[in-house]
Parts: C-alpha cells; structure tokens; sequence
C-alpha cells in the first residue's frame, strides 16, 4: 500500500516533489479557526494501517506546533500504522543548554513533545552544537539529512575558484565538510559576541586568496549580523564580492537586504524563500524512504 501524506500549512511545491518520487497518496484535511481562534482538524483520508507522512515545516514553530499534535493523535486514533514527521527545518535546537539561571532549555521539552506523537522524523541539518545528536534529547526514530554533498554540488557548479569561508567555530563542521566534498580551501574565523547584535570577526589570511571567490557558509541565516561583518571584513580586505550560503534562511527584520546589498545570498529551499538555489527534496525523500 502506498504511504500517505500529509501536508500541514506548509511548503506546497516541496511537499509536492517528495509525494512524487515516493509515489505517496496525498491526504486530505480540512482544517480553519473558530471565532474564538481554536483549530478545528478533520482527516478526510482513510489512514487505517498505512504509514503517514506528516509534512510540516516548523519554521515559526508557535503557529504550527499545536494543530502538528492534534493531527499526529487523530491519525493514531484513526489506526495509522506509522507515523512519521518530515519538517526541513526543526526549531528549539538552539537553546541547548541554560546560559542564564532560570532559563528554559527548549530543545529539551519540545523534543519530548514531538517524541511523544511520532514514531520517527526526518529534519535537514539541524543545529547541533552541544547536543552530538538527535538521539540525545529525541527518542524517536531520528534521521538528519546533511547539506553538505548538496551545497558542494551547487558550488562546483557554479564558482571556478572557491574560498570556504565559516564566520565562527559553530560554522566549521558545515564549512570543512563542504569544503572536502568541493575540493576547495577554506578557513573558519573566530567570533566575540558583544550582545545579541553585535559581534567582532577575526580576519584570515587572506592574501594568498586575492584570485578565489569567498564563501561564507553557515547553518542557520537569522540576524545575518554575523556574515555581515565577516563580508564588510572581507571587502575591506580587497577580496571579491563574497557569496553567502546558508542551509536555513531565518532572515529575521532586514537581514536578507542587509546581506544582499554587499553580497550574493544563496540558501537551500528547506525554508521558501526568494534566495533559495539548492534543491533538497531527493535527499529528504530518500531519507523518508527507509522509514516506510
């Protein structure tokens, strides 16, 4: 029998792509607020004894979170056989330890929540700092898809001589495993962090780089402060106009102008928008493939 999917308020084209190479079923829900702004939800489909996907993408994870469970206990409810959770981007990876007292380590309850209601999930890169991986904090199934072979493609594709660039230590596991794939150098910068918008970026060695074009890629795009310094940096040190790639692209307030004022924006389409250049629905669908 053939999976069924299901796509939760989310990316249409890339739902669509994945349905296609797995030959899944799309299901059908009906879903609008009250008045009083409570969801309503109601599965069309007949989901007894299939394997469901679920396709949500959980960036902006406060307007999706709610409605993901009540769909992940109805479908149980109506004898799903498994059920799966497909979201690029996973949220609350960030907040990984607590850096003030009395903070609330998010990663930590949202993981429990969705293991709660799903038998497995499959995510794109998630933000692993200190947490080495999902299993950690997640006691589902989990799969992470990497970007790296994806974006080294697009880079080999497009750029004849490559400089990788990562703007902190955060950056370098992304950086190094792109940089190897692509046959390319690179270098990671050292990061200060005055506050929450303001950071001081160490400058590499850069002369013997003059003739390369200057890389800069990071898990995660959301202030872009960040990257911002390290092009206005890089500028200054007479390189050419940088390329920035980012396998998320939050692009919180004006990050996204900011950016492409002084450089050129490239980000995978784990989150739709305008900048996005690599596509990542064959790496997610092979990834879902193994858990049906």
């Amino acid at each position: 029998m053939k999976p069924l999917l299901f796509n939760l308020n989310s990316d249409t084209p890339l739902a669509n792509k994945i349905a296609d190479r797995l030959k899944a079923d799309l299901g059908e829900l009906d879903t609008r607020l009250f008045p009083d702004g409570e969801s309503y939800l109601r599965v069309l489909s007949d989901c007894k004894d299939r394997s469901i996907i679920v396709f949500c993408n959980l960036y902006q994870p406060n307007n999706k979170t709610l409605d993901l469970i009540f769909l992940a206990n109805t479908l149980k409810e109506l004898g799903a056989k498994h059920i799966g959770l497909v979201t690029p981007y996973l949220p609350y990876m960030r907040q990984d330890k607590r850096f003030k007292p009395g903070e609330c380590v998010t990663s930590r309850p949202f993981a429990q929540l969705l293991s709660t209601h799903f038998d497995w999930l499959v995510t794109l890169d998630p933000h692993l700092h200190r947490y080495h991986s999902l299993d950690e904090i997640y006691s589902l199934e989990g799969h992470v898809v990497h970007a790296a072979p994806m974006i080294a493609n697009w880079i080999k594709n497009n750029i004849q001589q490559p400089l990788l660039i990562g703007p902190d230590s955060e950056s370098e596991q992304w950086v190094s495993d792109v940089a190897q794939l692509a046959n390319a150098p690179f270098q990671v910068l050292s990061k200060v962090r005055k506050g929450d918008y303001q950071v001081e970026i160490s400058l590499p060695d850069v002369e013997q780089w003059q003739q390369h074009t200057p890389i800069l890629v990071d898990d995660i795009i959301s202030s872009g402060k960040t990257m911002l310094q390290t092009v206005q940096h890089l500028h200054s040190a007479g390189l050419s106009t940088p390329i920035c790639i980012g396998v998320h692209g939050l692009f919180s307030n004006n990050a996204y102008e900011e950016l492409t004022a002084k450089a050129k924006v490239i980000t995978c389409n784990s989150i739709p928008h305008l900048s996005n250049q690599i596509d990542i629905s064959d790496a997610l669908s092979h990834a879902i493939s193994e858990h049906l």
